[in-house]
């Protein structure tokens, strides 16, 4: 007998039908023998109705009673699962955020899982009850429903799966696994067996949309074995796991890419200690986030350029900030530009294998892709190209990495 965890988002049970199909599936798992909780996302487009519904109410709206509307979505959910795996002779029942209780800070929208009670969830799964629980909720200090943000139903998960000691947490989505690359761009994308908790979080924070970044980060601090599975296939997953589980590393496990980042550029930058400090420190204070930086060469030691990406949301207010400071900085001109995108090669493999960007370089260079900026970590290559070369950069890197399928 395993302990499981399962979790169904917005497309998993976006109807009656597809919610009756779930139970099916939840109760496959029962009559294996195993201890079943579920965690459900709200049906697909309710949250983005309650959402507009409480902005129409009161545009300048009190984030505790959003929470309160927003989180109505999941508590649906788990009532209709509920009811449709009674109606198959399983006992089950609903269990909302408040009820478990799961304990979280006061950031309302956005909170954060500080502790998850489960003596009463454990002991009514033992005596075989399925638990059915809404995801994307929890409790603040001051006993007001609070919401996790987004991909709060899998953070919900991988906590539950932590703190049930689960064997693993089961992510039901509209695609059947993690790929090398997107197949919608790639059509030899191939789908992995399994996948280290760090390439994927790199993969999601690079633009991979199968898991959220805050899920992963949390099921790799835990030790939580994540299976990425599609509701409307029955084929095997992907695993998400320590890199202990994994015997044979490959160099490069997968290609993403990000078409949210903005590139700007200071031109005629004064070439001093502290105007590094002196650009950044205004948009962090404005709550921009920087990522790819680059700096060119000064060649008479007086000015220099510097590039760097944000959000393509922040672009506009980013440059607002920056020729505010203008006269302070003594830049002589800032270029935006939103047609570019970050491709990122990504793999454990790196650590202890050359010319992984040597080959990067090379592959783009053959298909006359210019470079824009450059960043790395331990176990990825990211650069910054012109957009249209999207999908050719892609291609050409797969197959650069021996990633396409036979």
């Amino acid at each position: 007998m395993a302990r499981i965890v399962q979790k169904f988002g917005g497309t998993s049970v976006a109807d009656m039908a597809r919610i009756k199909a779930v139970a099916e599936r939840v109760k496959r798992e029962v009559d294996a023998g195993n201890e079943v909780a579920v965690v459900v996302s709200a049906m697909a487009g309710v949250t983005n109705q309650l959402v507009a519904w409480t902005t129409e109410a009161c545009p300048m709206h009190d984030a505790r009673e959003y929470d309160a509307v927003v989180a109505s979505g999941e508590q649906v959910t788990a009532g209709l699962l509920a009811l449709a795996l009674q109606n198959l002779g399983v006992n089950a029942r609903s269990w909302l955020g408040w009820q478990i209780p799961l304990r979280t800070d006061g950031v309302h929208g956005k909170a954060r899982i500080e502790t998850i009670a489960t003596d009463d969830l454990i002991r009514r799964m033992r005596e075989g009850q399925v638990a059915v629980v809404a995801g994307f909720q929890g409790i603040g200090p001051d006993n007001r429903i609070t919401t996790l943000g987004r991909g709060g139903s899998d953070t919900s998960a991988v906590a539950l799966a932590a703190a049930l000691g689960a064997e693993r947490c089961d992510i039901f989505t509209d695609v059947d696994g993690v790929y090398t690359s997107d197949p919608r761009i790639v059509a030899k994308a191939r789908k992995l067996d399994r996948i280290t908790y760090e390439e994927m979080l790199e993969l999601a924070s690079q633009g991979a949309k199968v898991l959220q970044t805050r899920s992963v980060e949390m099921a790799m601090n835990h030790r939580v074995r994540v299976q990425v599975l599609s509701s409307f296939t029955d084929v095997p997953g992907t695993l998400v796991v320590d890199e202990d589980e994994i015997v044979e590393k490959r160099v490069v496990s997968g290609i993403a890419y990000n078409r949210d980042e903005a590139k700007i550029t200071l031109l005629k930058v004064a070439d001093r200690p502290g105007v590094a400090a002196a650009i950044f420190g205004p948009l962090a204070d404005n709550a921009i986030n920087v990522d790819m930086i680059v700096q060119n060469v000064s060649e008479d030691g007086r000015f220099t350029d510097l590039t760097f990406t944000v959000a393509k949301a922040d672009l506009d207010r980013a440059v607002k900030v920056l020729e505010g400071k203008r006269a302070e900085l003594g830049f002589a001109a800032i270029k935006p530009d939103r047609n570019v995108v970050k491709i990122s090669v990504i793999g454990v493999g790196m650590r202890s294998h050359a010319g992984v960007a040597k080959e990067m370089f090379r592959a783009l260079a053959e298909k006359g892709i210019n470079i824009q900026v450059i960043s790395t970590s331990e176990i990825k290559v990211s650069v910054l190209v012109a957009e249209e070369y999207t999908e050719l950069a892609l291609r050409a890197l797969h197959t650069a990495y021996g990633l396409d399928a036979d």
